[in-house]
């Protein structure tokens, strides 16, 4: 059995939801590294990229995944764009197993729409932008982010199944 599994997906596909009830269910660890990172920065990620830039904050996270990559029993949500950085695909891989949390940029926008945390889905970092300019927001980040999340060793469709099932799933495909 698999002792190490990374959670992978776009922002609100239920990465940091599901760890720690999967971790549970397990008797594992879990580790949410964008809650690592804001801990030790004493900083939100919004406000660690708006200070500091994206690639301060990418350079940290590749950092502390590299860290939790040895670890065994745990489950670890990744950021939404961990996996798209150079060399991370490759560490997880060697280190454990990558689940994909895929949903659509429908239920992105549904999950998302009233978070103010995510500058990367908002004009000027503070006003929500309109329905249709936020879906295509989501499907353009969706479509970069593609060929690095499809890398994952599985997938699972997180848009329309219950919390419990999603976590059911992926204990079973883990623990075959």
């Amino acid at each position: 059995m698999t002792k190490l599994i990374f959670l992978t997906g776009f922002m609100g596909s239920g990465k940091s939801t599901i760890g720690p009830i999967l971790a549970n269910t397990l008797g594992w660890d879990f580790f949410d590294l964008d809650g690592i990172i804001e801990k030790k920065e004493n900083a939100s990620v919004s406000r660690i990229f708006e200070e500091k830039g994206e690639e301060y904050f990418r350079k940290l996270e590749s950092e502390i995944l590299k860290e939790l990559s040895s670890k065994e029993n745990s489950i670890i949500s990744l950021g939404g764009g961990t996996i798209t950085i150079k060399g991370n695909v490759e560490l997880l891989k060697k280190s454990g197993k990558i689940i994909y949390l895929r949903i659509s940029p429908e239920s992105a926008y549904y999950r998302l729409r009233n978070k103010r945390d995510r500058p990367i889905l908002t004009k000027d970092g503070t006003v929500n932008l309109g329905k249709d300019e936020f879906i295509s927001k989501i499907n353009h980040l969706l479509e970069k982010r593609k060929e690095y999340y499809e890398q994952a060793d599985f997938i699972i469709d997180a848009d329309k199944i219950s919390l419990g099932k999603t976590v059911d799933k992926i204990v079973k495909l883990i623990t075959e």
